[in-house]
């Protein structure tokens, strides 16, 4: 999951390294010179919310014609907004607080942004810089909170320094491995008298991403290729974050590979492509994961080889040798061995991979991959991905968010909160294009869907953007919905409602002997009706409705595809349905944590029969 620079398709307007002719010198205050900053930038949106350290700049902001603030009702929603707005334009995302509390509730979006390596800029004001160190009011040290979590952090101490500052954190924020930047303003800063003119000298003499690989290392990978008789084409998110996907298309029907797609990769080679085996890892399909293991060739690109792929790490691919191409050199290695390692950006990587492979098949070397597809196929027949409809009549999760797939407009754009929905939406849904499903895949951070699908939607707004979210991560951020209905972003919400936080509560069906410790949404320790279906308190269509938005509940199969049609016929408002479902259901194919990939569950009981003569 590793993710590379999407500056390609979107490019920020980059600042001057020294001998250029610089514009003319205005005088301005630190809080107006910031706004100019972003401005150049190519800044066009900005999520926050005020408060005193950061008031300064908030001021001039006003009077800005190039960029948007939308007010969102909680910091953390500012955060997962800019991620989203990110990883849906290719841009940076941008969001901006005040110190303390505001500052360090901008934390779990800087920690799922730097994860997933999306670029954003964390704007946050602090305490005068007098006060700095005095347990001030509102004082938090969020450079150094931030310092493990950041692909940088700054903390600007002279006014002076803002243009160059906001230009560095935007460069590194979108190039080589993107990731989030931190910029910290004194309160006293912002104030100050300064001067502003651009483009800034930019100062970053230790930072140069590599972006061309080696040569050698790419030949050396070629003729891998070419000799492999089971070779796997393991893509990552940094295919998507290099605008590589085109590439990836031309490289895999060259090589005739099969192309697994992580969680942070749906999209980047075509679902419905017949060389497509699905997304690996702890839920990924049968055929994905039990490619991986029996491989003799893992040729890994922009993917990071995490734990929720590998299984217990050292019986992961067992007979494979491992191509591991990244931006950053130092995934490379970091969990599995590389046979040949490469770095660089994966456009340029693959780019070269491609006339490499073309060569070898020039010289008579061509893979035969005959015997490995007759496996790969029989896998994919005997166990495809699918659900059982309930006995009770019930609604399927699996069937609604299929549905919501099927019928969605063409180049709708999903993200999903995190557990058993998650998952669904990752299965059930067709994912042909990039940058078309948005989740938050390394963190794993409930509440991530309704504001990250806001951020999205003030980004590409011709595009239809749903949020699959499940009942406990809908109460985690649900108030940006207001933030939604008065700012006109209508986004698209499907609850998932079992009336349990799902995924936990299928670990404590199968692990713990079904004792649902804390898990039950739906009733409280004295509810009179335990047995009620979904979560009730509160109730999610006056909830939703109370927030400006039009809000649907759904409970029978009969009513599923109208009440899909009449949310994708709503577009002047957010509109929220309440889909009522089975609390039963689970999430398979499963590899328990900790174990081997080898022990995959197609479902509950059932462990795959790949005969006797395939680990030759």
């Amino acid at each position: 999951m590793t993710e590379q620079a999407t500056g390609a398709h979107h490019p920020q307007p980059r600042p001057r390294s020294g001998g250029q002719q610089s514009a003319p010198v205005e005088h301005v205050t630190g809080a107006q010179s910031l706004i100019r900053s972003l401005e150049e930038v190519g800044a066009d949106t900005v999520f926050g919310i005020p408060g005193g350290t950061i008031l300064p700049a908030y001021d001039p902001m006003m009077d800005s014609t190039r960029i948007r603030h939308i007010l969102v009702r909680h910091e953390q929603g500012a955060g997962h907004a800019a991620t989203g707005y990110a990883q849906a334009t290719g841009k940076v995302g941008i969001c901006m607080a005040t110190s303390g509390p505001g500052a360090t509730n901008l934390v779990t979006p800087i920690a799922d942004a730097n994860m997933d390596s999306v670029p954003l800029v964390a704007i946050t004001g602090q305490v005068a810089s007098a006060a700095i160190g005095t347990d001030a009011f509102q004082e938090a040290d969020i450079v150094g909170i931030t310092m493990p979590i950041t692909k940088h952090s700054f903390l600007v101490t002279k006014a002076e320094d803002i243009p160059r500052i906001i230009a560095q954190a935007f460069h590194i924020a979108s190039t080589g491995r993107p990731g989030p930047v931190l910029v910290d303003i004194p309160k006293d800063i912002l104030q100050a008298k300064t001067t502003f003119s651009w483009p800034p000298v930019m100062d970053l003499p230790g930072y140069r991403p590599v972006t061309k690989p080696h040569a050698k290392q790419i030949r050396e990978a070629a003729k891998l290729i070419t000799s492999a008789k089971r070779p796997v084409l393991y893509v990552g998110g940094g295919v998507i974050k290099a605008g590589a996907t085109a590439e990836l298309k031309v490289l895999a029907e060259l090589t005739g590979a099969p192309v697994t797609t992580t969680l942070m990769a749906l999209g980047a080679f075509p679902d419905s492509h017949p060389l497509h085996v699905g997304m690996p890892g702890m839920h990924g399909s049968v055929t994905a994961v039990t490619a991986l293991q029996k491989a003799d060739l893992i040729v890994a690109l922009g993917a990071r080889f995490d734990d929720r792929v590998t299984g217990k790490l050292d019986s992961f691919a067992p007979y494979a040798k491992i191509v591991h191409a990244d931006i950053d050199p130092a995934e490379i290695g970091k969990n599995r061995a590389a046979d040949v390692p490469i770095v660089g950006d994966a456009r340029e990587v693959i780019a070269d991979l491609i006339q490499a492979v073309q060569k070898e098949h020039s010289e008579g070397h061509q893979g035969d991959y005959t015997a490995w597809w007759k496996d790969l196929s029989r896998w994919r027949e005997t166990y495809p991905l699918g659900y059982d409809l309930p006995d009770n009549g019930s609604l399927s999760p699996q069937q609604v968010i299929e549905r919501i797939g099927q019928l969605a407009p063409e180049g709708t754009i999903f993200t999903a909160g995190v557990g058993q929905h998650q998952m669904w939406a990752a299965h059930f849904i067709e994912y042909d294009k990039p940058a078309t499903w948005l989740n938050s895949g390394g963190a794993g951070t409930m509440g991530y869907a309704v504001p990250a699908a806001m951020g999205a939607k003030a980004g590409t707004p011709d595009r239809t953007v749903w949020a699959i979210d499940g009942d406990g991560c809908f109460q985690m951020t649900n108030q940006e919905l207001t933030t939604c209905a008065l700012n006109n972003i209508p986004i698209k919400v499907a609850i998932i409602n079992n009336g349990a936080l799902g995924m936990v509560r299928q670990w404590q069906t199968l692990f713990y002997n079904q004792r649902y410790s804390n898990t039950v949404l739906h009733s409280g320790p004295d509810d009179v009706n335990p047995d009620a279906r979904g979560t009730r308190v509160p109730d999610f269509v006056k909830l939703s409705e109370a927030m400006g938005c039009h809000a649907i509940r759904c409970e029978s199969p009969d009513d599923l595809d109208k009440v899909i049609e009449e949310a994708n016929s709503i577009n002047d408002r957010p509109v929220v349905v309440d889909f009522v479902v089975h609390e039963d259901a689970m999430v398979w194919p499963m590899v328990a944590a900790g174990t081997s990939n080898d022990e995959i569950l197609a479902a509950r009981d059932v462990r795959p029969d790949f005969g006797d003569n395939e680990d030759d």
